[in-house]
């Protein structure tokens, strides 16, 4: 995807605030994730911060399939984050349907 068509987000105080909890959630229970090899769960957090904290995001999309066990920890706390998780390596078809 061009560049053109992605928006820049900077990583500002409501991202932070919100990734220091995702953070420490994943982190008290990182025990349940089946990722023995994965160090970056810090980064992982921080992206779903963002798109939790911004109202005008409503999907996350990403070719890590890794990252979609952390977000599905993360889904079993309180608050769960508000936005949906789609895989880049699955037709749209399976994701969006098909209109017929």
């Amino acid at each position: 995807m061009p560049l053109k068509n992605l928006r820049i987000l900077p990583f500002n105080l409501p991202h932070a605030e919100r990734a220091g909890q995702f953070a420490r959630f994943v982190f008290e229970k990182r025990d349940q994730l089946q990722l023995p090899d994965r160090r970056i769960i810090p980064n992982d957090t921080k992206l779903f911060a963002q798109a939790d904290v911004e109202e005008s995001i409503g999907f996350y999309l990403t070719s890590d399939r890794e990252s979609k066990k952390v977000l599905d920890l993360l889904k079993t706390g309180k608050p769960e984050p508000k936005f949906d998780f789609i895989d880049l390596n699955l037709p749209y078809t399976n994701v969006f349907g098909l209109l017929l």
